[in-house]
């Protein structure tokens, strides 16, 4: 069965940095497409980056230059680095992926952007 556990979240002041983490099992996450979401309240999820099997990169246009999606496959595992966090990056942030027609996401992780 195929787990994704996402890890980061927190609190930062503008122009601070996190970086997430989505960690998998059950699934070898080099041969699949990851993909890194945010939800905010009252908005719609929308998709913040995604990287390809190989390793091919998509970024929204608001997180451009400042996000930076990538694996360490010796860890199973997708990070997103986040710098000059923004007050309007503060979302739930998920990680998923699609395998064999089947949607898994993680439980999500909060990141909070205030001064």
């Amino acid at each position: 069965q195929v787990h994704l556990v996402e890890s980061g979240g927190d609190f930062v002041r503008p122009g601070g940095s996190l970086r997430l983490s989505c960690a998998a099992s059950g699934t070898i996450f080099s041969n699949n497409v990851v993909a890194w979401h945010r939800q905010s309240p009252g908005k719609q999820r929308e998709l913040v980056a995604a990287i390809s099997s190989s390793g091919s990169r998509n970024y929204a246009d608001s997180v451009k230059g400042r996000f930076t999606i990538y694996r360490e496959n010796a860890k199973n595992t997708v990070y997103l680095q986040m710098n000059n966090l923004k007050p309007e990056d503060t979302a739930v942030y998920s990680c998923y992926t699609e395998i064999g027609g089947n949607n898994y996401w993680g439980q999500g992780t909060q990141v909070a952007v205030s001064s």
